[in-house]
This record gives C-alpha cells, structure tokens and sequence, in this order.
C-alpha cells in the first residue's frame, strides 16, 4: 500500500509543469512605490503582474509574440533563459526575460511601466500577432472612445480599424464596455484610491497601432490590424486607399529591432498625468538637424467657410480671400495660412491640378513679402503619388509645410508612410501637420518637423453635430489626461461665436463653441498644440480686439508647465512660462464653479485677465478684462458654466 502511494505522490510531482519551480522575479521602481513581477501559473504559462503605490493594479499581463509559423515566444517558460532584474538609470529599473534571440524588457518607473519586445534576428521576421492581454485585479471603471469606423455598421475589427480616431468617452465598468467594438488606445481606467492608470502604446514606427477591446470581464486586450493584402482608390474625395483584404499577419519587420512600448502610466493625484514625464524617455530621439523647425499659429480658413464680413470681394478659395488671411496674420503676427481642402481640384488626387481661382505663385510671393508662411492641405492618396515631386517643387515656390488628411488607418502600411512623409518633407525644410491619422505616441520627438497630430474630435465637430452627439465641454475636461498625454493634438479652438448649452445649436457656416468665450482663450494655454489653428474669419477676430490681442501672444510650446489643480472631468487650471512671462488657464466643466489659486510664485507681478461676465451664464460670449492686476497670493474667481479665465502675468 506504502509502495502505491509513493508511486501515485510520484506521478502526482511528475505532472506539475516544470515551468510551475521557476523563482518569481520583482522589479521595483527607484522610489519602491511600482513594481513589476514575472510569475509562472499552474499551466505553465509566464505572466506578470503590476502594483502601484500599495493598489494591485494589474494581476496579470500576457505577453507573447506569435511568430509566423505558429511559433509563439514570452508565453511560457519552455526556451527561457531565465529573467534578471537590473538598475536601468536614475529614472527606472528593468526587468528582462529572454528567449532564444527574442526577449521582453519591463522598465518600472516610479509612476510607469513600459514593456516592448526585443528581437535579434539575423533576417526579417513576420509578426503574425503580438499577444497584449491585460487583467485588472477589479472591475473598474475607465474612459473609452469607440473607433469612429467608416462603416457604421461594420461588426468585424479589420473594417472597423478604418477610422479618423475622433471621438468622445464613455465613462462605465470595464465589463459593461462594449466587447463587440474597437476602442481607441489611450484609455484611463480609475483605480482604488482615486489612484488613475492611462493604458495605451508608445514608439509606434514601421509597425500597427493598436486598438483596446474590452472582453466583458475585467481584461483590455490590445489588437492590431493586419498587412493591407488588396485595396482601392476610394473613400473621401477619392483620397483614400481602402482595404479590402487582408494579410494573415500583422506585420513585417527587421529581424534585428524592438518593438513599440506597451505603457502604463499611474496617478496619485489627477495633475500627475498632466505633468509626467515618462514619454519622453520612451520616444526614439530624432537623427539629424532640425533647428530650422518654426512652430507657430496658423489662420485658418475652412472651419469659418471663409465667411469674411465688410469687404468688397466674392469671398472663398480664391486669392483675394487669402490675401485678406495673409495680411491679418501678418498685423498680428501670425506665423502662418493655411489653404484647406478647396485649392486643388476636387476628385483628381493630385496636387498639381489647382483650381482657376487660386494663383499658388502670386500669393507665396504676396506672403513671403509680409512675413507670412503658406500651409497647403493634401490628401492621403495624393500626397503619397508625388511626394518627393510635391516636396521639391512647393518648397521652391515658398510653401512651408503640407496638412496631410484622410489616412483614416493605423496598419503597418500608414505607419510607414507617416515616416515616409515626416522624412521627406523635412529633407525639403517642410513640416507636416498630421490629420485622419492615429496619436502621436512620441512620433513627434522622433520627427520634430511633424508638428501637430489630430486625432482627436475636435472643434469643427460643432459645424454639424447636436449637443447630445458631442458635449464638447465635458470632452474639453477630459482630453488633458487621456488624449493628450500621448502628444500634441490640432483641437483648433479660437471660436468668437460662443454658447451656452441652452443655446447651443450646430450651424455649418456659422458655427459657435460650447461654454464661454474665457474657455475659448484658455485652451490656448492647456492644451498642447505647436501648430495651433485660429479656427475663426479674421473679420471676427478683428470684432474683438481684446480676445485676438490673447491670442496672438500666447505662445505654442513652453518653458514650464504647471498644474495648479485639476480633476478629470471636472476642470483643469494651468499655468505656462514662456522666458520670463507666464500665461494662465482654467476651465470648468458645466458646473459653475468658485476656485483659490496659489499665486505666491508670481505675487507682486503685473497680470492682465480674462475672466467670466457676470451674464456669461446667459451669453457666453459675455467677459471682463481686467488690466494692470498685482497678482496676489491668491486669487479667488468664479468660472460659470462651461466657462473658464486666461491670464498673462509679467
């Protein structure tokens, strides 16, 4: 009997994987407050698992790359060497576990965790999908913006990928999320505590974007669209190049090269995210000189349908309207002027048909003579037929970077050919403002001449949409924690036609913001955008003078930001120092709102402020100017519904 059990406990040893002996492995953030834990589970299977000052966030991570062939490498212990922790620099530790020529490097930041995968391949690999499953220790809630598909009505992933990446949060349950539809990356998961998560991608170069797909438990499993097989001329404009089938992988790649960073970012406090300083570190840096790089604001003409008031002229895509933008931006110092979707001719993909009305020669030398850049709009699918020919000739005439649209993808193919056009533009001394395209995810530290991403839904939602399809107030007190955190975002904000939400009412020629004319200038301040739009006609930024005076002079990058208070969805103060003069600006969400600044960094300096009128609650376009203010330590001030202030101190 003694012999039978023996035998039986034997077998019993036998059967547990070997896999189930390996040592757990921790690495711990410099200040002891993140950690990152590599564990075996009873199948076999490595996973890790990620806590944050004292909150156990994440219970498990699956990573795994599956290789084509079926071969998959980080899922299980079989051909692991092993996983070693080491101290990375003043800023992180990393973790590494490696198999054959392939491994998996964590590094844990004090409030962070960014893996990516590392391959040593002597020839190109093809990637047939990366496994990027994560697993909260709760069902908490989180901020989701579905893909806003093309097809409305698509119900499989890949047509559903085909989108502008434009669109507003839903706040629920991880569970309660829709499993049956693509969100977009990043999304903000609120843990216990108060404690915030941002989950998203970073570094994303010649490789897809993701998506994150709720799974209807407590899971975000990160999905990505495959190699574009066969495609059409198509889509907007016949601007478009949309897929129709599709390559049973995901990707094609140097066999020698890492991965993009799968990212986490932790909060204690809301401000955290808007000040973190993580990104940076995971960006590639750039190569090469960019000092010619002149970022700057831009008038803009297609979201006022060119609707000048008092002139003497047919106003629209024609020269004599784009000499009266030229001349405004040049008496406001004004870096540059757009010409938006109109000049060339419309269906033809090509850059060089320019409709009769519009002299491209006549006005560069008209905006070089007054100081000011010309900006020309492109199409995805024209832009990329004559993109050296298009960069060489345009540059030669004076034209100082392109706005490229409707890409409407994030596969491998439109990665490519951000890189593709961020690197030829800039050979011709030309930026690029990205539109229809994904987030930036630190592109922009890689390409500095690729100054603005949209990728956002953004003001000229108010052209067309109601109040119950777009609360642009609530979006406004969302985006600084969640959009923004992976770059700059072309918002375009500006309006001087505003509203309250009784009020408000879409109107494509004429349109009008949400809350105050206060919010309008203070989003010029928070939120971050290097080639930042004026969305209004000159005429009405001439009707008033004190708000353009604002607007001319707020800067679009900084020195110093500081986060005076924040809270998601509720409001966002911040200050920014450009030199030695500092601008202000705060916005609340529909809740009127009283709040105390801390001001003792600047008391004693002179501040000019634009705050709420007392009627803004009624007209929203009502303010006070307030001039010559010492600022004092504090300062109390009431922001109305949907309202906001800006500030400039010396």
């Amino acid at each position: 009997m003694m012999k039978i059990l023996l035998l039986s406990l034997l077998c019993m040893l036998l059967a547990v994987p070997q896999a189930s002996a390996m040592r757990e492995v921790t690495a711990t953030s410099p200040d002891g407050k993140t950690q990152v834990t590599q564990l075996t589970d009873a199948n076999g299977r490595v996973y890790y698992r990620v806590s944050y000052d004292g909150t156990a966030a994440i219970d498990r991570i699956d990573a795994a790359l599956v290789l084509n062939g079926g071969k998959t490498l980080g899922a299980t212990q079989a051909g692991m060497r092993g996983a070693k922790t080491a101290r990375g620099t003043a800023h992180y530790n990393t973790l590494t576990a490696s198999w054959g020529k392939c491994k998996v490097v964590f590094r844990v930041y004090n409030k962070g965790v960014a893996y990516r995968f590392e391959t040593d391949y002597p020839d190109s690999i093809t990637i047939d999908n990366e496994i990027a499953d994560f697993t909260f220790s709760d069902d908490y809630k989180a901020y989701e913006a579905m893909a806003n598909s093309r097809d409305k009505k698509a119900t499989d992933f890949q047509h559903q990928a085909m989108c502008s990446f434009e669109n507003t949060y839903t706040h629920d349950n991880l569970s309660r999320l829709n499993a049956k539809h693509l969100g977009m990356a990043p999304m903000l998961v609120e843990l216990d505590g108060g404690k915030k998560m941002l989950l998203g991608e970073y570094n994303v170069l010649d490789y897809p974007g993701t998506f994150v797909v709720p799974t209807g438990g407590n899971t975000i499993k990160f999905w990505f669209p495959r190699v574009v097989k066969k495609e059409y001329q198509g889509g907007h404009n016949m601007l478009q190049r949309v897929p129709t089938e599709w390559q049973p992988y995901i990707a094609h790649v140097a066999g020698k090269r890492a991965l993009p960073w799968r990212m986490m970012l932790f909060s204690s406090a809301d401000a955290d995210l808007l000040t973190q300083s993580i990104t940076p570190d995971l960006a590639q840096k750039p190569v090469g000189d960019y000092s010619w790089v002149k970022p700057g604001k831009v008038a803009w003409d297609w979201w006022n349908a060119w609707n000048l008031k008092n002139v003497n002229f047919k106003t629209g895509v024609n020269n004599e309207t784009y000499k009266y933008y030229i001349d405004f931006a040049a008496k406001h110092g004004i870096e540059y002027v757009i010409l938006d979707e109109g000049w060339a001719v419309n269906k033809k993909a090509d850059l060089f048909q320019v409709v009769p009305a519009i002299n491209l020669p006549e006005l560069c030398a008209y905006a070089k003579q007054r100081g000011v850049g010309l900006v020309l709009w492109a199409g995805y699918l024209a832009f990329d037929r004559d993109m050296e020919r298009a960069c060489k000739e345009y540059s030669q005439m004076g034209i100082k970077g392109f706005k490229i649209d409707f890409m409407d993808r994030n596969d491998q193919e439109i990665m490519r050919f951000l890189q593709r056009a961020a690197t030829t533009t800039a050979r011709y001394h030309m930026f690029c403002d990205f539109h229809g395209a994904p987030v930036p995810n630190g592109f922009v530290l890689t390409y500095p001449n690729v100054l603005n991403f949209e990728a956002v839904a953004g003001l000229e939602q108010v052209k067309w949409s109601t109040f119950d399809e777009f609360d642009e107030v609530r979006h406004e007190t969302l985006l600084p924690f969640i959009r923004q955190v992976a770059g700059p975002m072309d918002y375009t904000q500006g309006a001087m036609r505003n509203a309250t939400k009784k009020n408000y009412r879409p109107v494509n020629s004429e349109p009008m913001s949400q809350g105050t004319r206060c919010r309008q200038l203070a989003l010029y301040v928070i939120f971050d955008s290097p080639f930042n739009m004026l969305c209004d006609a000159p005429t009405a930024y001439e009707a008033n003078p004190e708000c353009t005076q604002f607007i001319a002079q707020v800067p679009v990058t900084w020195d110093e930001r500081r986060v005076l208070d924040a809270r998601v969805g509720e409001y966002v103060i911040e200050a920014c120092r450009k030199g030695d003069t500092w601008y202000i600006g705060g916005i609340t969400n529909w809740d009127a709102r009283d709040v105390t600044l801390n001001l003792d960094f600047l008391q004693g300096k002179t501040m000019m402020l634009y705050r709420d009128g007392v009627n803004s609650d009624k007209s929203a376009s009502d303010y006070v100017l307030e001039r010559g203010m010492i600022v004092p330590a504090t300062l109390k001030l009431h922001l109305a519904p949907g309202g906001g202030f800006a500030a400039i101190v010396k």
